[in-house]
């Protein structure tokens, strides 16, 4: 059976998960705009290591982040608030393109920088009471092809583990009941791989927050 169980017109491939709503567009840049942009990003963006809290300790996250937006877009993960770095130029106007894309608004972005294979995310949902019940979120990928797997909260099969391919320029939009039903991950990889960002546009409403 094939990955996508809809292809349309707009060039979007509706991903088939039970009770999610997951949407891909393969090529959503061409590779000239998406290697110019990711050059730029690279080189722009301020980088840090955040710190994250895993089995009761603190430890430095497994990749270069850093988090941007609107001046009341804090965001509050792993017990630890982050204070938004401000829009550049290049992502306010990126953060609209996505924006219209996929039909939702954002005040906000996680940037992510994957320096080889060996920089990793773990297995979790971006399920953060300021997001909301049902958040919309839209991953942009640039760089290196990194595997991106979903699973079933609370289950460990592997033969639930559904993984996709996110290539440079593919868009992700993650909707509905996804958040609240599956765990997503980016595991590391032997393979010698190049640099990648991921972009993780959102919208948070402080107003929310536990």
């Amino acid at each position: 059976m094939s990955l996508f169980d809809q292809t349309t017109p707009g060039g979007w491939q509706a991903l088939p998960l039970p009770g999610a709503a997951l949407s891909l567009w393969p090529q959503w840049l061409d590779i000239d705009e998406a290697d110019v942009l990711f050059a730029e990003l690279q080189a722009t963006i301020p980088w840090e290591v955040h710190r994250i809290r895993i089995f009761g300790r603190e430890v430095d996250s497994p990749r270069l982040s850093c988090w941007i937006g609107d001046d009341d877009a804090s965001y509050v993960y792993s017990r630890t608030r982050f204070a938004p770095h401000p829009w550049t130029p290049a992502l306010r106007a990126l953060r609209d393109r996505v924006a219209g894309a996929c039909d939702a608004r954002f005040n906000s972005v996680l940037a992510n920088l994957y320096r080889n294979g060996q920089d990793s995310m773990g297995w979790h949902s971006d399920n953060e009471p300021e997001l909301g019940r049902q958040p919309v979120i839209a991953s942009l990928s640039l760089g290196a092809a990194r595997r991106f797997r979903l699973k079933p909260r609370g289950e460990a099969a592997r033969g639930d583990v559904l993984a996709i391919e996110l290539e440079h320029g593919s868009l992700l939009r993650m909707a509905g009941d996804t958040q609240q039903r599956y765990v997503h991950d980016l595991p590391k990889t032997s393979a010698a791989v190049g640099p990648r960002i991921n972009l993780t546009f959102r919208w948070v409403d402080a107003s929310r927050r536990a």
